[in-house]
């Protein structure tokens, strides 16, 4: 298992593939992009199946999540896919992307073992999207959310920032829509990842503030706390449910006690918190010749000394070098 001193085990792992993107969204990455990992850097997909192996051979994990960058630019992506649905105990497999060629991959996606997508969506106006991500491919996202839906990908998941003057006033138009696709709406907080380090805590459209603006239209009600479990989303019945929206409050309402993840980098780094400065290297010991039991344990050490909290709130609160697109999300 993958234990932590302060009882937590992580069973949910997220895997990042890539640090490329196809968007260059202003709350991620600078308009001219990063300086990108080179190849021999990155895992090949033969390590990648080796590691999420041990994890859940091994480890406890029982669910693996594919993250970028964006994921659906890894070549190997589909393979890597089927590679992992046979592994026994066989672990829920899902995929966050920004959706941009989604339609042309959900199919094969679905037929390789995946189970669900996550996909990033934060405007219904394709000028905001412009605006947010710099390209102009609002309507391969909307067709992306379509193939994902029709291959069987369920339940589809739309995740949403909302950025202060920019599209913060779209959150009672975004739940409507996904209400009338029948996506889950999940709303996550702004937070500091960006690789220009621009992200301004008083500029952060808080929890707070996304549920007075849903108000305006609906009617809330929690979901009960027990049912939560380690989800980071706080989850509301919209007008009586069965219908529910959520919100991730990463900055303002931690989750931290609950947080059964443990995080995989495109370059085989293992980071135990998603804020974490500090890394474990598991590519080095696999290039090295370590064996599954030695990967294993230098994982367990990784996880055994992860903090109680990001300490997020805290104005010591140092924002990680890596950025989301290194680390993935």
């Amino acid at each position: 298992m993958l234990l932590d001193t302060f009882g937590r085990q992580a069973v949910d792992l997220r895997v990042s593939l890539t640090d490329r993107c196809n968007l260059r969204c202003t709350y991620c990455m600078p308009e001219e992009g990063l300086q990108w990992l080179g190849k021999p850097d990155l895992l090949t997909d033969e390590e990648i199946v080796r590691l999420v192996t041990v994890a859940v051979r091994d480890l406890g994990v029982r669910e693996v999540r594919f993250t970028g960058g964006e994921p659906l630019l890894r070549p190997g992506l589909v393979a890597i896919v089927a590679a992992c649905a046979e592994l026994e105990p066989r672990p829920e497999l899902s995929l966050t992307t920004n959706g941009i060629g989604l339609a042309r991959t959900a199919t094969a996606l679905r037929e390789a073992g995946l189970d669900r997508v996550n996909v990033s969506l934060d405007t219904l106006d394709p000028e905001v999207f412009h605006t947010l991500t710099r390209r102009r491919r609002h309507q391969d996202v909307l067709d992306g959310l379509a193939a994902a839906e029709a291959a069987g990908l369920a339940p589809v998941k739309l995740n949403a920032v909302l950025m202060r003057g920019v599209n913060d006033h779209e959150a009672p138009d975004l739940l409507a829509w996904c209400l009338e696709h029948g996506y889950e709406l999940r709303f996550i907080e702004q937070m500091p990842l960006d690789a220009q380090h621009g992200w301004d805590r008083s500029e952060m459209i808080t929890a707070g503030e996304i549920l007075e603006r849903l108000a305006t239209r609906f009617t809330l009600t929690p979901e009960p706390s027990a049912r939560r479990g380690a989800a980071p989303a706080e989850r509301w019945l919209v007008d009586g449910g069965p219908a529910r929206v959520g919100v991730i409050a990463s900055v303002t309402r931690p989750f931290c006690r609950a947080c059964d993840r443990t995080r995989l980098t495109a370059d085989g780094q293992v980071r135990n918190c998603l804020f974490a400065t500090g890394e474990t290297d598991l590519r080095s010991a696999l290039r090295s010749g370590a064996d599954d039991a030695e990967i294993g344990a230098l994982w367990r050490a990784a996880m055994w000394g992860k903090k109680a909290g990001a300490g997020i709130d805290d104005p010591a609160f140092h924002q990680p070098e890596r950025p989301m697109s290194a680390i993935g999300g």
